[in-house]
């Protein structure tokens, strides 16, 4: 019955929303779900978390942050996501690996497969069974954050540049694991982007 499922995306994609509203549908058919997120999903990861996304810290180098970020993933895995993926539950995770490859690895020019190999040092080499990126324009996404009135973090301030260079990264990312990846159109109302998601989970589900 376990299953690790992550969800992907740029500031705005949606992401968050989608996925409480899966919880709840999910919950609701009898499947036991657990949702978390990184950066964070535990005390130490979520410490992290807070230096990562700190506005204070703009001097902080592309490096440190990729291991900042594989460092909080090592911790939340640990801590949250090898636990009840143990106890049999599917768990629902607000972005995973694939966003370090996108933002630290395309996006900051690190290099997607430099990315990549620390990040399976840290997870002991361990992927998702399933990701979906929501697949939005970056400027429709800022505009939904500024709409509602979100906290904005360090990566918010990054200029409308590296953003589309995020968008870029997923974009790369989904084909190199399309039997992984399904990429979801964020243009789409929520009703139907979490009905497309739900169909998908459940015939995954079904198949085990």
């Amino acid at each position: 019955m376990s299953m690790f499922i992550t969800f992907e995306g740029g500031e705005g994609s949606g992401k968050t929303t989608v996925i409480n509203r899966l919880m709840s549908e999910l919950s609701g058919l009898g499947y036991p779900v657990v949702k978390t997120r990184e950066p964070g999903g535990s005390k130490i990861a979520e410490e992290i978390r807070r230096i990562i996304l700190n506005v204070d810290n703009v001097a902080m180098d592309y490096r440190t942050e990729a291991l900042l970020y594989a460092a909080s993933r090592r911790q939340h895995l640990t801590e949250v996501i090898l636990p009840n993926l143990k106890k049999e539950n599917v768990v629902l995770c607000d972005r995973f690996i694939d966003s370090s490859l996108a933002y630290q690895g395309h996006a900051r020019n690190l290099g997607i497969k430099a990315v990549y190999d620390l990040n399976m040092y840290a997870t002991e080499g361990l992927l998702p069974d399933l990701t979906f990126f929501i697949d939005v324009d970056p400027a429709i996404g800022l505009q939904r954050i500024a709409k509602a009135h979100r906290d904005v973090d360090r990566l918010d301030l990054e200029k409308g540049d590296f953003h589309k260079l995020v968008r870029e990264g997923y974009q790369e990312v989904a084909k190199m694991f399309p039997d992984r990846i399904v990429t979801i159109d964020g243009n789409q109302d929520v009703e139907t982007i979490c009905s497309q998601i739900l169909g998908i989970i459940q015939k995954r589900l079904n198949a085990q």
